[in-house]
């Protein structure tokens, strides 16, 4: 796949100005860069999953995911929050190609065990950067620091772990990609490209069903510069809210907190202010 020449860069159907673009590299702490190439991809990607956590909290707060541009940045940038993968990787579309970025939005179906999920599943990013296609994904919890090349099919080195790409060899031919992380299944990616509306339906479904995971309990979740991870996230087995501290060995310590500690620990630590506690069924 050719990188578009300067001529032929795509137009940005978002519609971001420049201050709202300027806001949104400030929110993740990034320049903007002189050029639409693959290095400058990587330094925005680690960026903002350095920034903006993982986090399904509108859920347990009964605020609602609402998949367009501007609400996304308003939610992002505006008020400082994060989002799961249709927030998140729907926001930094809009950032990529209002930086000249040709991207495709993709659909996939992540894994449980040994067998994919639904279609939509998973919202995940196509990047044209520097004459290659790249896997770009920042809403996906732990997963790769910076881009994966869609073509490699050997081994690739990330600070997150050892990522593959390969054929799914199950889908007929149509170039499903299984990605997989330090050898295990992460999602099935499909190639064909779709509009941020195409993933409306599933994104009701993972807000509202008491089958999805993000129903059944909070999470937020970033990861910490030395290449470790924090966490809070409670359920009805937990009790309450849990602060998880993972060191970049993968030694784990854990800590159950009270309301008042739990408020401060998501301003502590993401930045986030709430005047109540997200609460679990």
């Amino acid at each position: 796949m050719d990188e578009p020449s300067k001529d032929e860069l795509p137009k940005n159907p978002e519609g971001l100005t420049a201050g709202q673009v300027a806001a949104y590299l400030d929110r993740i702490g990034a320049g903007r860069p002189d050029r639409a190439g693959a290095a400058e991809l990587a330094r925005l990607q680690e960026a903002h999953q350095g920034a903006v956590p993982f986090e399904n909290l509108s859920i347990h707060l009964g605020e609602p995911v609402v998949l367009e541009p501007a609400a996304l940045l308003e939610k992002i940038v505006d008020r400082r929050r994060g989002g799961f993968c249709y927030e998140l990787n729907g926001a930094f579309a809009a950032l990529l190609r209002a930086l000249g970025y040709r991207v495709d939005l993709l659909a996939a179906r992540v894994f449980n065990g040994a067998k994919p999920g639904p279609p939509f599943d998973h919202l995940a990013l196509r990047v044209v950067a520097d004459g290659a296609a790249w896997l770009v994904d920042v809403g996906f919890g732990r997963f790769a620091r910076r881009p994966l090349r869609l073509d490699e099919r050997g081994e690739q080195h990330d600070p997150a772990g050892v990522f593959t790409i390969l054929p799914s060899g199950t889908d007929g031919g149509a170039g499903d990609l299984d990605v997989r992380l330090d050898g295990e299944p992460q999602y099935r990616l499909e190639p064909r490209p779709h509009t941020l509306a195409d993933f409306v339906p599933t994104c009701w479904w993972q807000t509202t069903s008491p089958g999805s995971l993000f129903t059944r309990g909070t999470t937020c979740s970033r990861p910490t510069p030395d290449g470790g991870r924090t966490t809070l996230d409670s359920t009805r087995a937990t009790g309450g809210t849990r602060l998880l501290r993972t060191a970049p060995d993968g030694t784990r310590t854990e800590d159950l907190l009270a309301p008042d500690a739990a408020l401060a620990a998501y301003r502590t630590h993401f930045g986030i202010t709430l005047d109540r506690l997200p609460t679990a069924p």
